[in-house]
């Protein structure tokens, strides 16, 4: 791009009128069949089930247990107000998240790129999301608007002289905002934190003024949290909101180094093309680098290292706060040459095939709308509670059940990561014994018994199961996923087809 041509205003704003319809296109067509599937990922459905379940009373961290801000519950309790289908609104709130993200890719890129290699970048980011598992509603999903809004204030401020005082609250406060859907945004906080500073020191601030304003930035970022935690215990909990999002992140283990690793390879492969096209326009540019560009190197520094520091790499969602720091310096480098211009825009058709490819083989494996809805059916309780020892979370609001424990989310319980009480505020095989006392009347498990899992909560499972239910439902996912629903055998009802081998389901695995 050109700075010294001028832009005509008109130009400009039918321009981003273009993208904008564009954007939005491209971001429904790709994301468009998703709409109909109920469980898509665990993580989401529980999200979703915590915040239908707010709208009757149930308080976070107090009636079930998270790790999660409260913030994150607060969107998923918006998408799930009542009278509407919480599944495709939870999905369209999403949606827009991810288009005013792109679009704001698309208005950073323009202060170094021209119009095609910016709208390359934004739809760069939103085709890439379907890569990395963020089809729904992941967290960085919804995080990653406020973030890269900050990051534009912060930018926007590098751009003017003056003290960046008055900006910065707003970023900031952003950034407290994008914290309160999910604490591992605290390192790039940090760099933005510090890019402030350097702006103010760069604009003449010094001393006592310096301070203030650093403290003011501080403040402003940790305010949501901080009222939070006061809401919290106003109510007479904050000993629980302390626990739940602070002190359990310290009892839970990470998982083995085989898992781990391999999932952090997966993570590069995604983002390697990328970063490919981004070295070899890299090379040959001059050592001095504007505010701005450094800016952005500072934040990628600080993606990576949070991505790095949060030591999980089992899911490539993980990979996605990467990604803006990422789209935003490759804007200027596709931008300088029209060969990587065409490379990044074939990039942007494969990532969208791709991304349907991914969606297509997730569904299979884990199954859709109608195994969700086929294992709902088999589970159904009139009375009584069901319990998901290993399954969809989403069942509970498919079967309109009760909650049997505290410790909804199925992984909390049954996962070798989460076997002490430290990491929950009580001993799982403890907890397991109790919801079992109560007799669900559905017991819902996964087969091939999951590595991570935790055997001793899983043994005392079996000696329920073997004692009192019968298995009365298999449903296949993929070619050897197939959930498992038990009831209680004083219902009487005939063993199913479809089901492995009673000694493979007894080993746990073909």
């Amino acid at each position: 791009m050109d700075p010294t041509k001028p832009v005509r205003p008109t130009s400009e704003k039918s321009g981003w009128a273009i993208a904008a319809l564009i954007v939005t296109v491209v971001a429904l067509l790709a994301r468009v069949r998703t709409f109909g599937n109920p469980v898509l990922g665990f993580d989401e459905q529980f999200y979703l089930l915590m915040g239908e379940r707010m709208w009757h009373g149930v308080l976070p961290y107090v009636d079930v247990f998270d790790r999660k801000p409260v913030g994150l519950f607060l969107i998923y309790a918006a998408a799930a107000c009542p009278g509407g289908d919480a599944f495709i609104a939870y999905k369209l709130l999403a949606l827009a998240s991810v288009i005013c993200t792109a679009l704001l890719v698309f208005r950073m890129a323009r202060w170094s790129a021209g119009r095609p290699a910016s709208l390359v970048a934004a739809l760069l980011y939103v085709l890439w999301l379907d890569l990395l598992e963020g089809e729904g509603g992941q967290a960085p999903v919804f995080y990653a608007l406020p973030m890269i809004a900050a990051a534009a204030i912060i930018g926007g401020a590098m751009r003017r002289a003056g003290s960046p005082r008055r900006h910065g609250l707003a970023a900031m406060l952003l950034v407290g905002v994008a914290l309160q859907i999910k604490y591992s945004v605290v390192v790039e906080g940090i760099a933005f934190g510090c890019a402030l500073i350097v702006a103010a020191w760069r604009s003449g601030e010094r001393g006592v003024r310096l301070v203030g304003s650093t403290a003011s930035w501080i403040a402003a970022a940790l305010l949501p949290t901080l009222a939070a935690s006061a809401y919290y215990a106003a109510r007479g909990h904050a000993d629980e909101f302390l626990f739940a999002n602070f002190l359990s992140v310290l009892g839970q283990g990470r998982g083995d180094a085989a898992t781990q690793a391999g999932g952090a390879a997966v993570m590069v492969a995604i983002l390697a093309p990328l970063a490919a096209i981004l070295a070899s326009g890299w090379r040959g540019r001059s050592a001095a680098t504007d505010a701005s560009t450094a800016f952005l190197l500072a934040w990628l520094g600080a993606a990576v290292l949070g991505v790095v520091a949060y030591w999980r790499f089992a899911s490539p969602h993980y990979a996605m706060p990467i990604l803006l720091p990422m789209l935003l310096l490759l804007a200027p480098v596709i931008d300088a040459s029209r060969a990587r211009l065409r490379i990044a825009q074939g990039l942007a058709v494969l990532a969208f095939f791709g991304g349907q490819a991914v969606m297509a083989i997730s569904e299979r494996q884990k199954g859709g709308a109608e195994q969700a809805f086929e294992v709902a059916r088999a589970a159904q309780a009139r009375d009584g509670c069901i319990y998901v020892y290993d399954g969809y979370p989403a069942l509970y609001m498919l079967t309109r059940s009760c909650l049997p424990t505290r410790w909804v989310f199925p992984g909390h319980l049954n996962t070798r990561e989460e076997a002490g009480s430290a990491a929950l505020g009580v001993d799982p095989t403890a907890e397991v014994e109790r919801i079992l006392a109560t007799r669900p009347v559905a017991i819902v498990d996964d087969f091939p018994r999951f590595a991570g899992g935790n055997p001793a909560t899983h043994a005392v499972l079996q000696r329920a199961l073997d004692a009192e239910y019968a298995l009365t439902a298999c449903v296949p996912t993929g070619s050897t996923r197939v959930r498992l629903v038990y009831r209680l055998r004083s219902e009487g009802r005939p063993r199913p087809t479809r089901c492995p081998d009673p000694a493979a389901l007894r080993a746990g695995h073909p």
